[in-house]
């Protein structure tokens, strides 16, 4: 698979550090791994990361901002999608997911979505379950050592690390802004993936 091909080019997928799982494997991102380095650590396969990096954008342009919510517990993930947030509309949570806001609607922060992203679905793990018992589909950014229960679109990546995070919800907002109009080309959109990506 050429560049070309790609969303993003390799060798950026390859500087983030996109592919770098973890030493642990569950048996569900096995088909995700392509090799286990000497060291211990997993290496995912770049080509069903750009694959699925290109389904999960393209789901999401299927709702209205209104209609998804992007929950982040992992403090690695949260400049990325606040930047995400604020460029797109779509409503987040960073930090810890207040209980209840999807299933009881006696709450004041009661609220109704179509989608939910999560950025991992280990700390992410209530939002999931919550989607689940009320029928909403989950998108779910998985390293090697989590489970996908519950989840509906699996998109593989090291989801620990702030620049590949980064680096997808870069591509996330890019291609949202560009099928809602917001953007005539790739050009017109000025953010590097280094402003969804602090040092």
């Amino acid at each position: 698979m050429t560049d070309e091909t790609k969303i993003v080019p390799v060798d950026d997928y390859l500087k983030v550090g996109l592919h770098i799982g973890t030493k642990f494997r569950t048996k569900a991102m096995a088909p995700f791994i392509f090799k286990v380095r000497p060291d211990g650590l997993s290496v995912l396969n770049v080509q069903k990361i750009d694959e699925r990096i290109g389904i999960a954008a393209k789901f999401l342009t299927h709702y209205e901002a209104k209609d998804i919510l992007i929950i982040c517990r992992r403090e690695n993930g949260w400049r990325a999608v606040e930047l995400f947030s604020k460029l797109t509309g779509i409503k987040s949570y960073t930090g810890r997911y207040p209980p209840g806001i999807l299933t009881n609607t006696q709450l004041e922060d009661f609220i109704e979505v179509k989608l939910i992203l999560v950025t991992d679905p280990f700390p992410d793990k209530n939002i999931v379950e919550d989607a689940a018992k009320i029928g909403i589909p989950v998108i779910a950014l998985c390293d090697t050592n989590n489970e996908i229960q519950n989840t509906d679109l699996v998109v593989p990546c090291n989801n620990k690390g702030k620049k590949s995070l980064g680096l997808i919800f870069w591509v996330f907002t890019k291609e949202y802004l560009k099928a809602k109009g917001q953007l005539a080309k790739d050009e017109d959109f000025t953010y590097k993936i280094d402003d969804f990506s602090p040092e």
